[in-house]
Protein backbone atom coordinates (compact mmCIF):
# COMPACT_ATOMS: atom_id res chain seq x y z
CA UNK A 1 0.00 0.00 0.00
CA UNK A 2 1.18 3.43 -0.96
CA UNK A 3 0.78 6.41 1.53
CA UNK A 4 1.08 9.56 1.06
CA UNK A 5 5.15 11.11 2.11
CA UNK A 6 3.95 13.08 5.37
CA UNK A 7 2.29 9.98 7.07
CA UNK A 8 6.68 8.82 8.10
CA UNK A 9 5.28 9.11 11.81
CA UNK A 10 2.65 6.52 10.78
CA UNK A 11 5.17 3.55 10.45
CA UNK A 12 7.91 5.09 12.38
CA UNK A 13 7.29 4.72 15.78
CA UNK A 14 8.63 7.97 17.90
CA UNK A 15 9.18 8.76 21.60
CA UNK A 16 7.10 11.24 23.22
CA UNK A 17 9.17 13.78 25.71
CA UNK A 18 8.32 16.55 27.41
CA UNK A 19 10.17 19.65 27.01
CA UNK A 20 10.00 22.12 29.73
CA UNK A 21 10.84 25.72 29.79
CA UNK A 22 10.92 29.01 31.83
CA UNK A 23 9.85 32.23 30.75
CA UNK A 24 11.77 35.48 31.30
CA UNK A 25 8.67 36.20 33.51
CA UNK A 26 8.93 33.04 35.11
CA UNK A 27 6.14 31.45 34.02
CA UNK A 28 6.36 27.49 33.54
CA UNK A 29 5.35 25.69 30.14
CA UNK A 30 5.22 22.19 29.07
CA UNK A 31 4.87 20.76 25.47
CA UNK A 32 5.15 17.15 24.63
CA UNK A 33 7.58 16.89 21.26
CA UNK A 34 8.12 13.47 19.18
CA UNK A 35 10.52 15.10 16.30
CA UNK A 36 13.40 14.77 18.52
CA UNK A 37 16.89 12.46 18.45
CA UNK A 38 20.44 12.16 19.52
CA UNK A 39 23.00 13.83 17.42
CA UNK A 40 25.38 11.32 16.66
CA UNK A 41 27.62 8.87 18.84
CA UNK A 42 29.60 10.55 21.47
CA UNK A 43 27.81 14.34 21.20
CA UNK A 44 26.45 16.13 24.02
CA UNK A 45 23.99 17.20 21.01
CA UNK A 46 20.09 16.82 20.70
CA UNK A 47 18.03 17.91 18.59
CA UNK A 48 14.23 18.79 18.34
CA UNK A 49 11.50 20.52 15.54
CA UNK A 50 9.53 22.71 16.65
CA UNK A 51 6.58 24.38 14.37
CA UNK A 52 7.08 28.26 14.46
CA UNK A 53 4.01 29.40 17.01
CA UNK A 54 5.27 27.50 19.98
CA UNK A 55 5.59 29.13 23.88
CA UNK A 56 8.25 26.45 23.84
CA UNK A 57 10.31 27.77 20.79
CA UNK A 58 9.47 31.48 22.22
CA UNK A 59 11.13 30.58 25.73
CA UNK A 60 14.05 28.93 24.23
CA UNK A 61 15.04 31.86 22.05
CA UNK A 62 14.49 34.37 25.35
CA UNK A 63 16.17 31.95 27.93
CA UNK A 64 18.16 29.33 25.56
CA UNK A 65 17.58 26.38 27.82
CA UNK A 66 15.30 23.78 27.97
CA UNK A 67 14.71 20.75 29.88
CA UNK A 68 14.04 17.23 27.96
CA UNK A 69 12.06 14.76 30.34
CA UNK A 70 11.25 11.58 29.22
CA UNK A 71 8.39 9.52 30.59
CA UNK A 72 6.72 6.29 31.08
CA UNK A 73 3.19 5.44 29.80
CA UNK A 74 1.51 6.90 33.08
CA UNK A 75 2.07 9.97 31.38
CA UNK A 76 -0.29 9.15 27.98
CA UNK A 77 -2.60 11.16 30.03
CA UNK A 78 -0.85 14.43 30.44
CA UNK A 79 -0.03 14.33 26.20
CA UNK A 80 -3.26 16.79 25.51
CA UNK A 81 -3.69 18.63 28.53
CA UNK A 82 0.08 20.05 27.62
CA UNK A 83 -0.19 20.38 23.98
CA UNK A 84 -3.39 21.86 23.77
CA UNK A 85 -3.02 25.82 23.71
CA UNK A 86 -3.40 28.03 26.54
CA UNK A 87 -2.55 31.16 26.93
CA UNK A 88 1.65 32.68 27.71
CA UNK A 89 0.76 33.48 31.20
CA UNK A 90 -0.87 29.96 32.44
CA UNK A 91 1.74 27.81 34.39
CA UNK A 92 0.98 24.48 32.58
CA UNK A 93 2.82 22.39 35.51
CA UNK A 94 -0.85 23.53 36.87
CA UNK A 95 -2.58 23.06 34.18
CA UNK A 96 -1.58 19.38 33.93
CA UNK A 97 -0.89 18.57 37.66
CA UNK A 98 2.37 17.63 37.34
CA UNK A 99 5.12 18.81 39.62
CA UNK A 100 8.28 20.62 39.30
CA UNK A 101 11.40 19.20 39.64
CA UNK A 102 14.22 22.08 40.40
CA UNK A 103 17.38 21.60 37.74
CA UNK A 104 20.95 21.82 38.90
CA UNK A 105 22.81 23.90 35.61
CA UNK A 106 19.70 25.46 34.15
CA UNK A 107 16.80 28.02 35.96
CA UNK A 108 14.20 26.05 34.00
CA UNK A 109 12.78 22.90 35.65
CA UNK A 110 12.27 19.21 35.01
CA UNK A 111 8.98 17.41 35.74
CA UNK A 112 8.67 15.11 38.27
CA UNK A 113 7.76 11.55 38.14
CA UNK A 114 9.45 10.92 34.45
CA UNK A 115 12.47 8.84 34.49
CA UNK A 116 15.23 10.81 33.07
CA UNK A 117 15.92 14.51 33.11
CA UNK A 118 18.07 16.19 30.43
CA UNK A 119 19.00 19.91 31.27
CA UNK A 120 20.18 21.73 27.97
CA UNK A 121 21.70 24.92 27.20
CA UNK A 122 20.96 26.21 23.35
CA UNK A 123 23.47 25.43 21.02
CA UNK A 124 21.93 26.73 17.69
CA UNK A 125 18.85 26.81 15.49
CA UNK A 126 18.21 26.12 11.86
CA UNK A 127 15.07 27.62 10.51
CA UNK A 128 13.46 25.72 7.38
CA UNK A 129 10.00 27.22 5.79
CA UNK A 130 7.26 26.58 8.42
CA UNK A 131 9.80 25.18 11.37
CA UNK A 132 12.88 25.47 13.52
CA UNK A 133 15.38 22.90 14.75
CA UNK A 134 16.81 23.50 18.36
CA UNK A 135 20.23 22.25 18.92
CA UNK A 136 20.65 21.98 22.59
CA UNK A 137 23.72 20.94 24.48
CA UNK A 138 22.97 18.43 27.17
CA UNK A 139 24.50 19.63 30.49
CA UNK A 140 23.09 17.56 32.80
CA UNK A 141 21.97 13.81 31.94
CA UNK A 142 20.17 11.86 35.47
CA UNK A 143 18.57 8.59 35.56
CA UNK A 144 16.41 7.59 38.12
CA UNK A 145 18.21 4.93 39.54
CA UNK A 146 14.96 2.11 39.93
CA UNK A 147 14.06 2.24 36.23
CA UNK A 148 18.11 0.96 35.59
CA UNK A 149 19.17 -2.48 35.23
CA UNK A 150 22.67 -3.77 37.35
CA UNK A 151 24.77 -2.69 33.84
CA UNK A 152 23.12 0.94 33.75
CA UNK A 153 20.94 0.42 31.41
CA UNK A 154 17.63 1.45 30.99
CA UNK A 155 14.76 -1.23 31.97
CA UNK A 156 12.33 -0.98 29.69
CA UNK A 157 10.06 -3.22 31.49
CA UNK A 158 10.17 -0.46 34.35
CA UNK A 159 10.42 2.65 32.51
CA UNK A 160 7.71 1.96 29.65
CA UNK A 161 8.64 4.87 27.72
CA UNK A 162 5.75 6.53 26.38
CA UNK A 163 6.06 6.54 22.31
CA UNK A 164 3.33 7.52 19.52
CA UNK A 165 2.42 6.69 16.11
CA UNK A 166 0.48 8.89 14.15
CA UNK A 167 -2.23 8.61 11.78
CA UNK A 168 -5.14 9.72 9.97
CA UNK A 169 -7.40 9.82 13.25
CA UNK A 170 -4.63 10.88 15.33
CA UNK A 171 -1.79 9.35 17.76
CA UNK A 172 -1.87 5.87 19.24
CA UNK A 173 0.73 5.33 22.01
CA UNK A 174 2.71 2.60 22.20
CA UNK A 175 6.15 1.69 24.10
CA UNK A 176 9.52 -0.33 23.14
CA UNK A 177 10.10 -3.95 24.00
CA UNK A 178 13.05 -5.60 25.16
CA UNK A 179 14.38 -8.00 22.90
CA UNK A 180 17.26 -9.87 24.72
CA UNK A 181 19.79 -9.52 22.10
CA UNK A 182 22.53 -6.81 22.63
CA UNK A 183 25.66 -6.41 19.82
CA UNK A 184 28.96 -4.37 21.06
CA UNK A 185 29.63 -1.19 18.75
CA UNK A 186 32.38 -2.62 17.97
CA UNK A 187 31.26 -5.78 16.14
CA UNK A 188 30.64 -3.01 13.42
CA UNK A 189 34.42 -2.77 12.81
CA UNK A 190 36.44 -5.11 11.13
CA UNK A 191 38.84 -5.13 14.35
CA UNK A 192 36.42 -5.55 16.67
CA UNK A 193 37.17 -2.78 18.61
CA UNK A 194 34.75 0.36 19.22
CA UNK A 195 37.11 3.62 18.59
CA UNK A 196 34.97 5.74 21.16
CA UNK A 197 35.16 2.99 23.72
CA UNK A 198 37.38 5.63 25.82
CA UNK A 199 34.27 8.12 26.16
CA UNK A 200 32.17 5.67 28.53
CA UNK A 201 35.03 5.30 31.19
Amino acid sequence: MIFKPFMREGFMPLPVAFISTRSREGINNIAPYSCIMPVLRPLDLICLASAEKRDTLANIRETREFVVNLAGKSFMEKVIPTARFSPPEQDEFALADLTPRPSETITSPGIEGAYAWMECTLSGFHKGEGYTLIMGQVTRLEVDDIYLTPDGRLDLEKARPLMMTGGKKGMHYCTAADLDKSDSFGAMFPDGKDPLAGVYE
